[in-house]
């Protein structure tokens, strides 16, 4: 299958060359050029759980150096990029390429399928864990299952074949028919790590050890819950507490993307994560204070990038 990965950072690179390795012809897109550069000088070095190696793979900064036109594009740039992204998609997109969003947040969907329809749009979910060491450079740092659905439920062809490619090159999936279920799912998982990770500036194993972490941790997972079942969603795990406990196990020696992020003094997604709880659940009357204080310090901390005090 020909792949093209949109956002080659620490998913996005790992997802590449594992496909890459299994047959398929990927190519990594990615605004970093010292990246993109090394990986196509040396190839993409992968370490950790799936072993270390290089890998050959193709990457780009721009979209119309790649010719042909591929069978499935997966997004994984950051949310707040997702529609500029998108439109930067357009000359590359064929009448039968679909485009998988692996992203984190609400509103990934909405924003694909307004551009390019809903028929050419799949949602998923990862719990792989991965962090960028360097230039060419990805650490492989959790395992986890990902599912992958059709908007509208319906078990095609196209959702069969894609999943097989994923597990032919060692992503173990699964199609699930409830994608909104799924989003909501991998929103929950993400409002109970990232922000708590960046606040305490810890690897996921971490967040689930001592006295204090927890329990914030179940209070912005309730508030998202409740947010969820007001809201008429049905979760994929019936324990959403124990499954975000679960990942942080699974991914222990994993730094979070949003971790990532305030390490390199980047913009978050925290409006698309605890945010978004927040707003969703100010629009069904349910209050989320533990949530609101998260996005708000994790904003505060945003806003002080270029005061902070290097020890």
């Amino acid at each position: 299958m020909r792949i093209n990965i949109v956002g080659a950072g620490a998913m996005g690179s790992l997802f590449g060359g594992l496909l890459a390795e299994s047959g398929n012809q990927v190519f990594l897109i990615d605004i970093w050029k010292e990246h993109v550069d090394a990986i196509n000088n040396k190839g993409l070095w992968i370490e950790g759980l799936s072993g270390n190696r290089f890998v050959k793979i193709e990457a780009s900064t721009k979209n119309e150096e790649i010719q042909g036109k591929p069978d499935l594009i997966v997004i994984f740039v950051k949310s707040y990029h997702t529609e500029e992204a998108a439109n930067k998609l357009l000359p590359i997109i064929g009448e039968n390429t679909s485009l998988l969003t692996l992203q984190n947040g609400l509103g990934n969907t909405e924003i694909l399928s307004k551009i390019y329809g809903k028929e050419k749009v799949i949602a998923g979910t990862t719990s792989f864990g991965a962090t960028i060491l360097g230039p060419g450079k990805v650490l492989h740092a959790g395992t986890g299952p990902t599912a992958i659905g059709e908007l509208d439920g319906k078990l095609t062809t196209r959702i069969k074949d894609i999943a097989e490619v994923l597990n032919q090159s060692g992503i173990k999936t699964e199609i699930n028919q409830n994608v909104l279920g799924l989003i909501w799912s991998k929103l929950v998982i993400n409002v109970g790590i990232n922000a708590l990770g960046v606040l305490m500036r810890v690897k996921n194993g971490e967040i689930v050890k001592g006295e204090f972490s927890p329990k914030i941790q179940r209070a912005l997972v309730e508030e998202a819950v409740q947010v969820a079942k007001k809201k008429g969603i049905k979760l994929i795990h019936e324990d959403m507490l124990n499954e975000v406990i679960s990942i942080c196990k699974k991914t222990e020696n994993n730094i979070n993307s949003m971790l990532q992020d305030v390490i390199r003094k980047r913009k978050t997604e925290i409006d698309f994560i605890n945010g978004a709880i927040v707003k969703e659940g100010e629009m069904v009357n349910i209050p989320t204070p533990f949530n609101k204080m998260i996005t708000e310090l994790i904003r505060a901390i945003e806003e002080k990038y270029e005061k902070q005090i290097n020890i």
